[in-house]
């Protein structure tokens, strides 16, 4: 089947989930009426009807890359003319304005997160080792279970993550913070790992297994401690704080850049919320004082 080809053709276990199921809402409504041909105009129309419904453009813009991808491997399959795959390739988007504001951390939030785990604890040793190269490597969560014990070498007297394969098979190497790699010793040296997969699963009693642990185990992880503190934390929030604190602490905006993994410049400087200062905002340097007094309710 032609959405096979699609799906296999995508790396990210993520991204080929979104794909598979953009593809099949979007044959049920191509099927729906009958006589309809996949062409630039049908994808236009699939479009507005999605906007009518209300999907944020993010989401249309997905489901959209995932029938591009439908068309251009029909049309490799001369399955479609390739004229025709060419105009559904020029389909346009659904328009975002603007950039969603993100969710940072405080240096005291951050730190209080990561004194949370049961250090006395095979769990606890491991959490922290998980939340500490979250925050202070700003891994995304697929990276992180990724890691093998192979990956943590010394290089010119730092400690770091060595070859890391990241999102679209960018290569980087991240520096670690003194730490996190004892973290990590900690961790490892208590479930006596020395090769293969950096951080397992445990059994529901704390007894290590050697399966590798899982990306929605580390959300659970991230959201069960934040939780304690009264926050709704997830993975890439810890990612985007480590790009704030670094930024804040004068780090150079291309380290930041290459630590993160990020091909573009302009996509780090919105992990910083550089482009928008809630704390110095265009409102407090206003100059009005009318309503500075206590209000009485009457």
């Amino acid at each position: 089947m032609i959405t096979s080809l699609v799906l296999d053709g995508v790396s990210s276990r993520h991204t080929r989930r979104a794909y598979a199921q953009a593809l099949d809402e979007f044959l049920i409504w191509f099927q729906d009426e009958p006589g309809r041909a996949f062409n630039k105009a049908t994808v236009q129309k699939y479009r507005a009807e999605l906007e009518v419904k209300g999907l944020a453009p993010s989401s249309i813009n997905v489901r959209l890359s995932a029938i591009r991808r439908l068309a251009l491997e029909a049309a490799d399959n001369e399955l479609l003319r390739p004229e025709v795959a060419a105009g559904i390739g020029r389909a346009k988007g659904a328009k975002q304005s603007g950039v969603r504001i993100g969710h940072w951390l405080t240096r005291e939030q951050a730190e209080k997160l990561m004194a949370l785990p049961d250090m006395r604890t095979l769990k606890g040793l491991r959490d922290r080792a998980v939340l500490a190269l979250l925050v202070g490597a700003g891994l995304r969560r697929s990276e992180l279970v990724g890691l093998n014990c192979a990956h943590i070498q010394q290089r010119e007297d730092r400690w770091l993550i060595a070859d890391l394969v990241g999102k679209h098979g960018r290569i980087r190497t991240v520096p670690l913070p003194p730490w996190a790699h004892r973290s990590i010793n900690a961790w490892t040296a208590a479930a006596g790992i020395s090769d293969g997969a950096l951080f397992r699963s445990l059994t529901r009693h704390g007894y290590l297994t050697t399966r590798r642990l899982s990306s929605q185990a580390v959300f659970t992880i991230v959201g069960g401690y934040a939780a304690q503190l009264g926050l709704t934390v997830r993975p890439h929030d810890l990612r985007r704080s480590f790009a704030k604190f670094a930024y804040l602490g004068q780090a150079p905006l291309e380290q930041i850049q290459f630590s993160l993994g990020h091909a573009s410049v302009v996509t780090t400087e919105i992990y910083l919320g550089v482009k928008q200062d809630l704390q110095d905002a265009p409102c407090d340097h206003l100059g009005l004082t009318t309503l500075n007094t206590t209000l009485e309710i009457v």
